[in-house]
């Protein structure tokens, strides 16, 4: 099976990834759905990874005054262990690096414990202390 992750550009496309984060968020993870969905959805560019047409993974990434912000890393559980995460990872960073506005500001995220080693593998580096986000345990990592 080959992992395919693209840009979205359609409506569709979109429904499809916020399917994914509804069941591994909200139903799986137990995140209030009203704290998934947030303002910056619009705002934000959005990824959709695929095995062979199948969707099974998502992320997005956002200009913040902090920096540039991955998140929403979601891969459905049976499909987890196939390198979804791992192109979802280098698409968005890919994407990052050929806009221009992005150019020397710092990338980060909020990691959740188990996803910390896939995203060390892209040179993000825990900073501070562990804290709690939708009641669960999350490190910020950086990527200068």
């Amino acid at each position: 099976m080959k992992v395919r992750v693209e840009l979205i550009d359609q409506a569709s496309e979109l429904e499809d990834a916020f399917s994914i984060r509804e069941r591994v968020f909200v139903e799986e993870q137990e995140v209030a759905a009203e704290e998934e969905y947030d303002e910056f959805e619009d705002s934000s560019r959005h990824f959709l990874a695929r095995l062979d047409d199948l969707p099974v993974g998502t992320a997005r990434w956002r200009f913040t005054p902090n920096g540039v912000k991955l998140e929403r890393f979601a891969v459905l559980k049976e499909h987890r262990g196939q390198g979804v995460g791992q192109a979802l990872v280098a698409a968005v960073l890919a994407d990052i690096e050929d806009n221009p506005n992005a150019l020397g500001k710092t990338k980060y995220l909020h990691a959740q414990l188990h996803a910390m080693p896939l995203y060390s593998k892209f040179g993000f580096q825990q900073v501070g202390e562990m804290f709690e986000e939708c009641a669960i345990l999350h490190f910020k990592m950086t990527r200068s």
